[in-house]
């Protein structure tokens, strides 16, 4: 990788860490939920305190960050490098870079669907939805399998559409930004959201998403752009509620050693207490 490219890579890594904690930050001082404090027996709604599900949150993101520099940088720069060259000459520039980030936001919202939609894939991608409250951390969770399988498929779509790497890595630093601001607890202004949700996925859209009832857990796939659920009927009706219960139908949390074993074991030991 040459020099641009790494500074491209360090650009993109700062920007998006100031990003984290700026709605790290505003999030807990304007939250649109209320945090879960403490566990009551009565309330599956509110999972137990803040300390503990962060550790989680992170330490799956920390095994993220190490393979990130090892293996899904090179091979995206790598399939980069070896694409096939087909691309028109009018395709390059910032024209270019505009149709690239529709074009692999349109992508994004069919891998994302197929998570959902394929057996194996959702395995994975359950460990994401296992989180029973959504803050800037859970848009970080993600089982490493999941981003492995992720980075495949990528390399594949770089490979076969010759996606300079320049493109990839604006992209990526779009789609954890975007998928920051829609997975936090910041408290906004309903008529700002109300606009903005035309255009961009907004926590009012994706909370639904991550809904623990199945019909909303599947719908509202949209990563940067709202108008792809529009456009393919995929957006839940439901409206966002302050107090809506957050997770997978009838599944509980899980401890972080078993959010790490979960896709690689049968359905029985899955389902076991």
């Amino acid at each position: 990788m040459d020099f641009s490219s790494d500074s491209l890579v360090i650009w993109k890594t700062a920007a998006v860490a100031l990003w984290f904690l700026l709605f790290f930050a505003g999030e807990r001082l304007a939250p649109a939920a209320p945090w879960p404090v403490t566990a009551r027996p009565a309330d599956t709604a509110r999972p137990a305190g803040g300390l503990r599900r962060l550790g989680r949150n992170l330490a799956l993101w920390l095994v993220n960050a190490g393979l990130s520099p090892l293996i899904v940088v090179p091979l995206s720069f790598w399939a980069s490098e070896a694409a096939l060259d087909w691309r028109p000459e009018a395709w390059s520039g910032w024209p270019g870079l505009l149709v690239d980030l529709v074009l692999l936001d349109f992508l994004i919202y069919w891998w994302h669907l197929a998570n959902h939609r394929v057996p194996l894939l959702w395995r994975f991608h359950e460990i994401h939805h296992l989180d029973q409250f959504l803050d800037t951390t859970s848009a970080i969770r993600f089982h490493f399998g999941e981003v492995l399988l992720s980075a495949l498929a990528r390399a594949a779509v770089i490979y076969l559409l010759g996606f300079p790497f320049s493109s990839i890595l604006a992209f990526e630093a779009l789609l954890l930004m975007a998928t920051l601001f829609h997975h936090s607890n910041l408290r906004l202004p309903a008529g700002l959201e109300a606009a903005l949700s035309l255009l961009i996925i907004t926590p009012s859209i994706h909370w639904v998403h991550h809904h623990a009832r199945q019909s909303d857990t599947d719908s509202n796939y949209g990563t940067v752009f709202s108008f792809w659920d529009r456009l393919f009927a995929s957006r839940s009706p439901t409206p966002r509620a302050p107090g809506m219960e957050i997770g997978v139908q009838d599944r509980p949390e899980r401890p972080l050693a078993h959010l790490v074993v979960r896709p690689f074991l049968s359905a029985e030991m899955r389902e076991a207490p």
